[in-house]
């Protein structure tokens, strides 16, 4: 939802900054790279430790690389497969990052299992989400459905994060924010796993149809081959 909703507003927002690092002479890889680099090092820094409002902070300065790439390329004429890889890519480094930094946060520091087991399977089903669209496009189907993309999953899980830095900050160890995090966590597992069911099930039917009345016989375990008697 806010890939379509809110990708043109940052967009148009972040075009003045694309153009000037193209006068710069720096390159849309580059941007990619450091972006990356960024969100890596700022998740797996500042979250396990507990320092989530200024690892938020840190990360946010970074993320919007992944919209600043693409504009320059835009810009420079320059779109092309390679860079379209070079983003997808580094993007699964970027969320892995930040749903491990806070496994290791609430399995260390945090003390608290349940939260790092919700973190951990958000980075489970957010790389299944993933891959269940780019294993469709390989196989030239397509599985851009999901209730919670990739932007929805990142804005939601930086947001509320970010809000719980600031409670702790106020108050050592905010018994509430644990609460509000794993809620978010709770929310997020769940969406995505819906996600990899409607992708998984729109490539079906997408695959039943091209292949025909014979695909169909076989989900149903029936041959299509007359039965000698």
């Amino acid at each position: 939802m806010l890939n379509r909703f809110a990708r043109a507003f940052f967009t148009t927002l972040l075009t003045p900054t694309a153009r000037f690092f193209i006068k710069c002479g720096i390159s849309p890889d580059a941007i990619t790279i450091v972006g990356t680099l960024g969100v890596v090092v700022g998740a797996l820094v500042f979250y396990p430790i507990g320092q989530f409002f200024w690892g938020t902070l840190f990360i946010t300065a970074f993320v919007f690389s992944d919209l600043i790439d693409g504009n320059m390329a835009r810009q420079l004429g320059r779109s092309s497969n390679w860079g379209a890889y070079l983003d997808s890519t580094l993007d699964r480094f970027g969320d892995a990052a930040i749903f491990g930094g806070l496994v290791l946060y609430y399995a260390d520091r945090g003390d608290n299992v349940l939260i790092a087991t919700l973190a951990l399977a958000c980075l489970i089903l957010g790389s299944v989400v993933s891959y269940a669209k780019a294993r469709a496009e390989g196989l030239g189907m397509t599985a851009n459905v999901g209730i919670a993309e990739r932007a929805d999953r990142l804005v939601s899980i930086l947001v509320i994060t970010g809000l719980v830095g600031i409670g702790n900050l106020i108050k050592d160890g905010n018994a509430i924010g644990n609460w509000i995090e794993g809620i978010t966590l709770a929310v997020l597992a769940v969406l995505s796993f819906v996600t990899v069911l409607q992708r998984m099930l729109t490539v079906r039917t997408q695959a039943l149809s091209a292949e025909g009345p014979r695909a169909t016989t076989r989900s149903t375990g029936e041959s299509s081959t007359p039965r000698v008697e």
